[in-house]
């Protein structure tokens, strides 16, 4: 009968119950910074009207929120519309009329479009509702936007997942990289299809969002891929922290990337599921304005995924190559003397 294994030594129980602890941590804090420390910072929103009624507005919100908002002045509420629609600004104040009245874009953040109105509504007469007017709205049956933000996820997972299973299951680099586009559009496909005509939380186009999700798993697949290519195993651990850890919680779909701490809010922007959030809510809402800067990001990302796979590839043969060069050197000649 084979003896028992000896219990594993004192010292590697140590060693990954502080590894664990050094993960839940690092968790805990990629995703509970952002949430815990955001805060309303340079948004960009207009004021419409005469410049000394615009100059009196901007002076009073920066008293009542400094650093808040990033104000561009026009002259008429129709410039300040078109501003919005262009995802020029989130928002505006419009005074040209005496009284002020809110122009918000709730598909564009609501939680900012709450944040211009209760602010805006310090300016009016006492006791007098501010006239808001919700110059992008989110669909009717989701007017939380709760849709989108539950996308978010997915949208990071279905391209690590797709990188590790065909990783596993598929021989073959160009399969694999076959494998990554193509469930990049089956994904894009059908995840719009649940977000659109299920759950009716996206408008515009059903083959715009489409191509904008799968371009952001297309993203996140090949960058895995890649690192794995080149890096093996650890590749994968450095991907998921870039898209989970990074990506993901400073991706701003669930407010907005002004409104996270600091710098992390342009940081997410450059990273895929930043990026593919402003994307997708580029094309469900605003006819595709502002979607040239996500769309650059996750091209960069896509192309970096296949220059690591080449790197990889490259890398793997060479070493192929070293190995039976150094069996073949080992090999003793046919009439050598022993």
């Amino acid at each position: 009968m084979a003896a028992a294994a000896s219990p594993s030594p004192w010292t590697i129980e140590t060693r990954t119950v502080v590894l664990l602890t050094v993960i839940i941590s690092v968790m805990l804090t990629a995703f509970a910074w952002p949430a815990v420390r955001s805060s309303t910072h340079d948004v960009p929103i207009a004021v419409a009207g005469p410049a000394a009624a615009a100059g009196r507005v901007s002076a009073a919100l920066e008293q009542r929120l400094p650093n808040g908002f990033e104000i561009t002045r026009v002259d008429t509420p129709a410039a300040a519309e078109q501003l919005i629609r262009d995802r020029e600004v989130y928002g505006a104040i419009d005074v040209s009329a005496g009284t002020p009245q809110v122009l918000t874009a709730s598909a564009g953040s609501a939680s900012i479009a709450q944040t211009l109105q209760g602010v805006a509504g310090a300016l009016g007469p006492a006791q007098a509702a501010v006239a808001v007017h919700d110059v992008v709205a989110l669909p009717a049956d989701d007017p939380r936007g709760a849709g989108l933000t539950a996308a978010a996820f997915p949208l990071v997972l279905g391209g690590m997942l797709a990188a590790v299973l065909l990783t596993n299951l598929v021989r073959g680099r160009v399969r694999r990289i076959a494998g990554a586009l193509a469930f990049a559009v089956t994904g894009g496909l059908a995840m719009a299809a649940i977000l659109q005509f299920w759950l009716g939380s996206l408008d515009g186009a059903y083959l715009a969002n489409s191509g904008a999700i799968a371009l952001t798993v297309a993203a996140t697949s090949m960058t895995i891929l890649g690192l794995e290519s080149l890096l093996g195993y650890a590749g994968f651990g450095i991907g998921a922290a870039i898209m989970m850890l990074l990506g993901n919680p400073l991706s701003g779909i669930s407010t907005a990337p002004e409104t996270l701490p600091g710098w992390s809010g342009t940081l997410g922007q450059l990273l895929p599921p930043g990026a593919g959030g402003h994307l997708l809510r580029s094309t469900a809402y605003f006819g595709g304005h502002g979607e040239a800067q996500p769309i650059i990001v996750l091209v960069a990302w896509l192309a970096l995924g296949a220059v690591l796979g080449l790197l990889g590839h490259h890398r793997s043969r060479r070493a192929a190559a070293a190995t039976t060069a150094g069996e073949t050197t080992a090999q003793p000649a046919p009439y050598a003397t022993v």
